[in-house]
């Protein structure tokens, strides 16, 4: 759910370690840190991503998935062309488990929920998505309020999207009146200082491995 977008200056983490989580004859796993695209971008100045720092250790490591450039966690990478394939079939079967925690302002009315509301690009305003009842896609997301902080005003979310449009997450939860913290593309100000980063993580992978039929599962605590 990567869209590529960045400022006009891209200022990756300058710690190139990889965050090698798992790693087998198919396919790794890896946390990304904020603020690093997960494919190069447009221009030279944007070449550098997760995907090209791995390919600097495995030559051979295919993208499979992305997450945007300001959110962090756990990322799945092929290392043939055939574990690609059969990865990306298992993420659009939605055979592929995924839960993020997300800090959102505000209280939430109630400790659980669903968010279904179709999304299409926000082409006037790209890279924005946005809500649209009459062209948009299917687009569901799944919430679970871990925690309220009554001093800051925020909740911590366990959240999992059942569908993958790009920033379904940001745009859902901002249309429910709660956007996350730091996100400098569709919260408010206020929104936005509370935080100097996007407090999106990929927290949790689970799914079946094509090669082995082992069942997998991989957890990367949030950062915050």
């Amino acid at each position: 759910m990567d869209t590529n977008h960045t400022t006009s200056l891209y200022q990756p983490p300058t710690d190139r370690r990889l965050d090698i989580i798992h790693v087998d004859d198919a396919l790794i796993i890896l946390n990304k840190p904020g603020g690093l695209l997960s494919v190069p971008g447009r221009g030279p100045e944007k070449q550098d991503s997760l995907s090209t720092r791995v390919q600097t250790q495995y030559p051979e490591a295919l993208i499979v998935h992305r997450l945007d450039m300001a959110t962090s966690g756990l990322m799945l990478m092929a290392l043939t062309k055939d574990m690609q394939r059969q990865l990306s079939q298992l993420f659009e079967h939605r055979q592929i488990e995924k839960h993020y925690h997300a800090v959102v302002n505000g209280q939430l009315h109630s400790p659980k929920g669903e968010i279904n509301l179709p999304m299409n690009r926000d082409w006037p305003r790209r890279p924005r998505q946005k809500i649209d009842h009459e062209h948009g896609k299917p687009s569901i997301t799944r919430y679970e309020v871990l925690k309220y902080d009554a001093r800051k005003n925020t909740s911590l979310l366990k959240v999992m999207p059942i569908t993958g449009r790009s920033h379904q997450i940001r745009v859902h939860l901002q249309t429910l009146g709660h956007p996350i913290l730091g996100d400098r593309l569709y919260a408010d100000c206020d929104t936005i200082e509370k935080s100097d980063r996007l407090m999106l993580h990929a927290s949790y992978l689970a799914f079946k491995h094509p090669g082995t039929n082992d069942c997998l599962e991989f957890d990367s605590p949030a950062p915050f």
